[in-house]
């Protein structure tokens, strides 16, 4: 009993341990490679496309192959002086034999070529959906930043309000305001206090969101901070096209289209290898042993012997025997010839694919790049209007406070100032994320 308790506290507090823990962006990321199903399908499938090279190298040793078979039979057979007698006969018979390829057009090697090429494709395969899981990580993590951002703003601008209803209940029992500006004032404290609800839930749901694709319990899941500060408002490259030279060099997609262009080419020498003759050999080897249960052999001294002695058939009996076969294709109703036109066209689609690949490459960084550009100037924008919000609100704060603004001039000041924030806060996490996004074509996608 005592023993059970000890391990149910010991997993409970590894439990609360693992919920407290605040997770990095680099741990988020790598925990979702690691244990990620998709992720784990294609390491099991690199796996796949190894054991399908050792199958391959198989393809260039010889098989060796051990046979035995018995017959026991009865009725009239042959006697040692070939007299049909009725006999109970046992025969048995073992077998050796060694068989290999010396030579088929290149088709061993070729396809040994294809299964290397094969793991090959498989990893870029996996480093494609591991680019892809971790840029849903980077989004989700800074989905997460952007609402805590959004919180922290919303919960300063509802203590603004509860000091503004203080202030106000003041002016009020002093007789400066009438009860109208109270109750306006105590509403909008109330809206404020609703936001901060509202963007508590925000938060929530992001978090959930990115505990999901960690596939991590979300109870109690919570992220390290970053101060992503003030990003920088300038552009980290010059133009698209240098980011889309340099993706040419680090994108898996590519890499796997020419792979599968040289694939195409290993077809083609593999269906020309059929034109080829086929060299084989085969070695082998063999005995029995026969066996008459019920006659006796008679020598012509008048001695008599069964005719049970099993090893000295077994040696008596011994054979082997090499043998070499060509086999030169003459006519094969055409099957070859359309084999290769067939894998020519493959190559020409393998072509196509890679074309196509590069064309969308370039279409998606052109893409992210404009689309930096306009969260740039979105997010310049914003902090200009932020400034300019924040003066605006300054001097109504002190036109308030002295009397000379009514609350529902001061209410849509600060309305403005509040969107301000919010915009700059979303504009600024667009524009983060998206140059992150080109970060990663270029391969310089920073966790840290």
């Amino acid at each position: 009993m005592k023993t059970t308790f000890l391990l149910l506290t010991s997993l409970l507090y590894v439990s609360l341990g693992f919920s407290q823990k605040k997770w990095t962006l680099r741990e988020c990321v790598e925990h979702a490679l690691e244990n990620n199903i998709t992720v784990q399908q294609n390491v099991l499938n690199v796996e796949l496309n190894q054991e399908d090279m050792e199958i391959s190298k198989g393809n260039f040793l010889p098989s060796v192959n051990a046979s035995s078979g018995s017959n026991v039979s009865s009725g009239l057979s042959p006697d040692e002086f070939g007299v049909l007698r009725n006999t109970n006969n046992l025969n048995t018979n073992f077998n050796l034999s060694v068989n290999g390829t010396i030579f088929n057009g290149f088709r061993n090697l070729n396809s040994y070529k294809q299964a290397q090429l094969g793991i090959r494709s498989g990893e870029l395969d996996l480093k494609r959906v591991q680019n892809d899981i971790s840029l849903l990580i980077v989004n989700g993590y800074l989905n997460v930043l952007f609402a805590k951002e959004n919180l922290s703003v919303a919960k300063v601008q509802a203590d603004i309000s509860k000091k503004q209803v203080s202030a106000a209940k003041d002016r009020f029992t002093a007789g400066i305001i009438p009860k109208g500006d109270l109750l306006n004032v105590t509403s909008t404290a109330a809206n404020d206090q609703q936001n901060v609800v509202i963007q508590e839930n925000v938060l929530t749901i992001a978090l959930l969101n990115l505990a999901q694709l960690l596939q991590v319990p979300a109870d109690g899941f919570d992220v390290q901070d970053i101060n992503v500060g003030t990003p920088l408002a300038v552009l980290l490259y010059e133009n698209a096209n240098k980011v889309y030279k340099k993706a040419l060099t680090t994108q898996p997609q590519i890499t796997r289209a020419e792979l599968g262009l040289k694939n195409a080419d290993l077809n083609i020498e593999i269906a020309k290898g059929a034109f080829l003759p086929t060299l084989t050999y085969s070695v082998g080897a063999s005995t029995s042993y026969f066996n008459q249960f019920n006659n006796l052999l008679v020598f012509p001294d008048g001695t008599r012997q069964t005719n049970d002695n099993f090893f000295s058939q077994l040696s008596d009996r011994f054979r082997y025997g090499v043998s070499l076969n060509l086999n030169i294709p003459i006519f094969n109703r055409l099957q070859t010839k359309n084999t290769i036109e067939r894998a020519q066209v493959s190559k020409v689609i393998s072509e196509l694919n890679l074309t196509n690949e590069k064309l969308q490459l370039q279409q998606t960084i052109e893409q992210a790049y404009a689309d930096t550009k306009a969260a740039l100037k979105t997010y310049e924008a914003a902090k200009v209007s932020l400034e300019a919000q924040q003066e605006a609100f300054k001097n109504a704060q002190e036109s308030f406070n002295l009397g000379a603004m009514s609350i529902f001039d001061f209410d849509l000041v600060r309305n403005r100032f509040v969107n301000a924030q919010s915009t700059l806060i979303r504009n600024k996490f667009d524009f983060i994320f998206k140059t992150k996004v080109l970060q990663f074509y270029y391969g310089e996608l920073n966790l840290d």
